[in-house]
């Protein structure tokens, strides 16, 4: 069975032709009123197949998030108030700390620490899939509550089902409860707004395994190679930036496809982020739920670049940085590559580069070069195993260590890949939206989606016939 460990997968043949089917069939049968109850319980099933130890989490932090919903909501403001908000903060970061980060810590404790070795047990906790998504959503929640920019839910089943909807739960996006608080009480469901589900649901089907799939065996081979040229560097590199950015958006596409069948309309989470001019207009198009929920939950608090000092400024993004990379796993690579960003926002905030650049067409075209070799180099960090790989493979790519300029491994990939490469390139630029438009504009749009429309499954079946075939299927942000 294609699940990730033993979880089931979108893109496996048991969710494709029995989960989703099926699900969507008892929900059109029953009673309006008996959908959100039925959708909460095949969610629970959902993760409780995938991951029946860690239930129990997910579970806990519904009934601990909607309790602490319900007494802030009855406080008045004040000092009580804020440290009923504090304990909600400190107990959904506490359980995520202890999963996601204690083993982290106690290594790294032990090791710059030998003698508290003794002392200082090595944790071995296992990381609940999804736990880093659902913590964030449901301290959202609560933090809205608190503000007083959501009403509070009184139905535990209804603030479960936001909670863990099964199309978000484990790789996001990161869905605000203001956000589909109106659906959750009162949706409706047309055949278009169905049929452009399904569509939505293709295109991240199909992106995630033609293209993110294929391209993540080159950048497997490249990564875990012994000895690598220059050119196989770069060709890994550029299929691992492409491979992240199919496999993660394609999730995402198939997670508001299946919201839009139910009648949830969830946000964006990408808006071709390859194109970004600056460091900072990437952050602005890559995973948006978790950038927006930063910005709204932590730089603002700080005070965001609204304050009297540029000091201050630099320690609002430094926090919100380092953060980001903390929240993405707990290695130093993470941390490095969310300080990298980090210091790159910065110096483009100080710098005032995105208003300053337009206004110098060569220079801006040179920084977007310069943009996008600071995201291949990012993601090299993001994608090594360590800091030492990552040094080695760095060093590779910039012909710093020695090695061949191109060699057989780098040819033989290089032919076997051009072809994914070279369609994952297109596809990560806006170009289709805009021949859609264009063709719209001349009153062919019917016809263009017509096509689009059977081209997607016909690319859909290939799909289904790499499944039979038990291709290479992971999904990268169920690490997180």
């Amino acid at each position: 069975m294609e699940k990730r460990g033993s979880f089931l997968l979108f893109t496996s043949l048991e969710f494709l032709l029995t989960f989703l089917p099926g699900t969507l069939l008892v929900y059109f049968l029953i009673p309006k009123k008996a959908r959100n109850y039925w959708l909460l319980l095949v969610s629970l099933f959902f993760y409780t197949w995938g991951a029946p130890k860690f239930a129990i989490f997910l579970v806990g932090s519904t009934v601990f998030n909607y309790l602490m919903a319900l007494i802030i909501d009855k406080i008045p403001a004040g000092r009580l108030k804020k440290a009923l908000l504090g304990l909600a903060v400190l107990g959904n970061l506490s359980i995520l700390f202890v999963f996601k980060y204690m083993n982290f810590v106690t290594s790294v404790l032990r090791g710059w620490f030998p003698a508290l070795a003794g002392i200082i047990p090595q944790t071995d906790f296992s990381l609940p899939i999804g736990i880093s998504f659902f913590t964030f959503q449901a301290l959202s929640y609560v933090v809205d509550v608190y503000r007083g920019t959501v009403a509070v839910q009184k139905n535990p089943a209804f603030v479960g089902l936001y909670i863990s909807f099964f199309p978000q739960l484990i790789a996001g996006p990161i869905v605000r409860y203001s956000t589909i608080a109106e659906d959750i009480e009162n949706r409706t469901i047309t055949f278009d707004g169905f049929s452009k589900g399904v569509m939505r649901f293709l295109y991240g089907f199909n992106r995630k395994m033609l293209l993110a799939n294929v391209l993540s065996q080159a950048a497997d081979a490249a990564f875990a190679a012994s000895e690598l040229g220059v050119a196989m560097a770069w060709v890994g590199a550029v299929c691992y930036t492409l491979q992240i950015y199919f496999d993660f958006s394609g999730y995402s596409e198939m997670a508001i496809g299946m919201g839009q069948m139910f009648g949830f309309r969830f946000l964006e989470n990408f808006n071709y982020p390859y194109i970004s001019k600056t460091v900072t207009e990437f952050w602005r198009r890559w995973h948006i739920s978790l950038g927006s929920w930063f910005r709204d939950y932590v730089y603002f608090p700080l005070g965001g670049s609204r304050v009297t000092s540029k000091s201050r400024l630099v320690f609002n993004l430094a926090v919100v940085w380092l953060a980001t990379g903390i929240w993405h796993g707990a290695n130093w690579t993470f941390l490095l590559w969310g300080c990298l960003y980090g210091i790159l926002i910065i110096m483009e905030k100080l710098l005032d580069l995105p208003k300053r650049l337009p206004e110098h067409k060569a220079a801006a075209v040179g920084y977007q070069i310069l943009t996008m070799l600071a995201v291949v180099v990012g993601w090299v960090l993001f994608r090594a195993d360590d800091l030492s790989a990552a040094g080695r493979y760095l060093l590779t790519m910039f012909g710093l260590n020695g090695a061949a300029l191109v060699d057989s491994m780098a040819v033989f990939n290089f032919r076997e890949y051009i072809v994914p490469l070279a369609a994952g390139l297109v596809c990560s630029t806006p170009i289709f939206r805009w021949l859609h438009e264009k063709a719209a504009a001349r009153g062919w749009g019917t016809a263009w989606e017509l096509c689009d429309g059977l081209f997607q499954l016909l690319l859909f079946a290939v799909g289904l016939s790499c499944l039979v075939m038990n291709a290479h299927n992971p999904f990268i942000y169920f690490n997180f």
